[in-house]
């Protein structure tokens, strides 16, 4: 990837992730404000995570830029993990949201059914949980396209942080309704909303610290990506018995290097010629920036 290519998916991460902070500190403060005038624990909670959405798009800016960074004297593969690391960050700070909205609203279904009055939440809360829904899905089908553009594992995670807030608020659209509409018998249903909505957030979180955990501990590609990796190898005339496959993901790049054999009598300019049509194929399948190393055996 030359510093063009680099320079360009760097400003469109930017731009996207801009336009998120942007939507996200009118959403934060719109539903905080909604949440208190309408007495509605869900929309605070909803708030909250609207805020979280905040956070993890500083992150991404932050960590984008690192992982951009060419290779250096003490990063021979490059920066990519730093938005590994960041993407890890984001799913963990799902996780944390996820808890903290459960563990508020259950505390406030525990004291309704101990015979605590809850407060119904007002008009202004639902119409702030059905503007946020919009808001959220546009954005998340914006950013999850640019994110698969640019293949960027951050971008995607953010981008799927958006979508758990449209789902945080698609509970709380419900949760606030049924309280208003059904009478003071059916307010719990404001928290539970939370607690609910919790479980999908925890569930995103999940997924995304767990691909992120794979590689960061060097897990090996899919399985069908290896097998691509090895047909290749071997529709390349004069090579044979591709073997000691090693591969993982750095960042946006994928990382392979393997053994072939060729022919023992083969001269070393031939050789060398065959490993880099080999390194050439590989890199139009997953890109310029895709690092390989070939070890060239004889043929027994």
């Amino acid at each position: 990837m030359n510093g063009t290519e680099t320079s360009s998916r760097e400003r469109e991460i930017y731009r996207i992730t801009l336009a998120g902070s942007v939507v996200n500190v009118i959403l934060t403060a719109a539903k905080m404000a909604a949440g208190i005038w309408g007495h509605s624990a869900a929309m605070i909670a909803d708030a909250v995570h609207s805020l979280s959405d905040l956070v993890t798009d500083i992150i991404v800016i932050l960590f984008v830029r690192l992982s951009g960074k060419p290779e250096d004297k003490s990063h021979d593969y490059g920066h990519g993990k730093y938005e590994t690391f960041a993407t890890l960050l984001i799913g963990t700070a799902l996780l944390a949201v996820a808890a903290g909205i459960c563990i508020d609203g259950a505390g406030k279904v525990i004291a309704f059914v101990q015979g605590e009055k809850l407060d119904q939440p007002g008009w202004i809360a639902l119409a702030a949980a059905v503007v946020s829904i919009a808001a959220k899905e546009i954005l998340f089908r914006y950013t999850r396209t640019v994110g698969r553009k640019q293949d960027s594992p951050a971008v995607i995670a953010n981008a799927w942080h958006h979508r758990s807030d449209a789902f945080s608020s698609i509970g709380t659209a419900a949760g606030i309704g049924g309280a208003i509409l059904l009478g003071e018998d059916w307010r719990v249903l404001d928290p539970l909303a939370a607690v609910v909505v919790s479980f999908f957030i925890a569930r995103v979180a999940v997924r995304l610290t767990a691909s992120c955990i794979g590689e960061l501990t060097e897990q090996s590609l899919p399985e069908e990506v290896e097998r691509e990796i090895t047909a290749a190898v071997l529709s390349t005339e004069g090579v044979s018995q591709p073997h000691h496959l090693r591969t993982r993901r750095i960042g946006n790049r994928y990382a392979i290097e393997m053994h072939v054999r060729m022919n023992g009598d083969m001269t070393l300019r031939e050789a060398h010629d065959k490993a880099t049509q080999i390194e050439n194929r590989l890199k139009e399948m997953y890109g310029a920036g895709t690092y390989i190393g070939i070890h060239v055996e004889p043929e027994k």
